[in-house]
């Protein structure tokens, strides 16, 4: 081994700092795609492998003809019918979201803000059959996400002791059990939604 390297390997060693590690990027803030707030009738479950079963979104219980939104800014990315439902995808740089069964009402290379009208929820093609419902997803590149991060609904996380802090301030529902663990906290989101647990 080269004198060099010996004197670097014992200086990383011996030095009191740690180097650097980079934060993971919060979860973007969104809206819910229906309103009022929607029932989750059936939360995020993707499959362990790419061509397995499973949930890759979540289902979003409606009403036929109820306006669908754009959960986040951006663009429309594709407009159509897959397997005989009307799908919109609006891409946000990083990510991208996934609505159907929508009637859509805007075409591709629309630029939406967030909570702006993509169209509205059709009944063909729901996950929920007899009753309609919004098939929401959130893909990073081909990795699905739970879409309910956005809305500060995502599943619960354990943070680092090191990075634990004070619980958000306001009342939320469930203070009474967060108050001594205080090492809980939604991904990327203040804590205070229940955790919802949804294909795209």
């Amino acid at each position: 081994m080269r004198p060099g390297c010996v004197v670097l390997l014992l200086v990383l060693a011996l030095c009191p700092w740690r180097l650097p590690v980079a934060a993971a990027e919060p979860d973007p803030v969104g809206v819910w795609p229906l309103v009022p707030e929607p029932v989750v009738e059936r939360g995020f479950d993707p499959p362990d492998d790419p061509w397995a079963a499973g949930h890759r979104g979540v289902d979003l219980l409606g009403a036929v003809g109820q306006p669908v939104r754009a959960a986040l800014p951006g663009r429309v990315s594709w407009v159509g019918v897959l397997a005989g439902r009307g799908v919109v995808v609006v891409d946000h740089g990083r990510t991208r979201t996934t609505y159907e069964p929508v009637e859509a009402g805007v075409g591709l290379g629309t630029v939406v803000v967030a909570g702006a009208p993509l169209g509205t929820l059709a009944i063909a093609g729901s996950h929920c059959l007899p009753r309609a419902c919004l098939h929401w997803g959130w893909l990073e590149g081909e990795t699905y996400l739970d879409p309910l991060r956005l809305v500060g609904a995502g599943p619960v996380r354990l943070l680092p002791l090191w990075q634990v802090g004070a619980a958000p301030a306001g009342p939320t529902p469930y203070a009474a059990w967060r108050a001594p663990i205080t090492m809980l906290t939604r991904a990327g989101a203040p804590a205070g939604r229940p955790a919802g647990a949804g294909r795209w």
